[in-house]
């Protein structure tokens, strides 16, 4: 049996738009892409798990991109993936979707960002939406 100890989600982009699109930025910069906050009370909240869930819109632009979406629990990275983005004369726009597992999180306020960032020189890849990334805690089995 579950318990739900809290739940956060955010949109700020909703829907695919090519004219409020930005350039992800290169490596080892970080384009911020969305942040949610979760609470885990104090009392009856172990063992727990904190599912995360992102859906990042990307159109590849120039040569094919390597893209690094990171997830950061209070600022410290507890996930990451990588995704291919090719531009011209392939596929260009991705919905790029990835779920990653917090397990026995500390009592307290966290807070969740999803990041993006492009791994390979001289190529182009832009953020152009939908950006959603939600948070669901939960106290598990004992």
């Amino acid at each position: 049996m579950v318990r739900i100890l809290d739940k956060a989600a955010v949109q700020p982009r909703s829907r695919f738009n090519l004219s409020n699109s930005f350039t992800i930025k290169r490596s080892p910069a970080r384009s911020r892409l969305a942040t949610i906050r979760i609470r885990i009370p104090v009392l009856n909240a172990q063992p727990n798990r904190v599912e995360l869930v992102a859906t990042i819109g990307v159109q590849g632009v120039t040569g094919i991109a390597q893209i690094l979406f990171r997830i950061f629990r209070d600022g410290v990275e507890i996930f990451n993936t990588q995704q291919g983005i090719e531009s011209a004369a392939s596929e260009q726009n991705y919905a790029v979707t990835f779920q990653a597992i917090d397990r026995n999180v500390r009592s307290g306020n966290h807070v969740y960002t999803v990041t993006a960032e492009n791994r390979t020189a001289n190529t182009r890849a832009d953020i152009v939406g939908p950006i959603s990334f939600s948070g669901l805690a939960v106290k598990t089995r004992t």
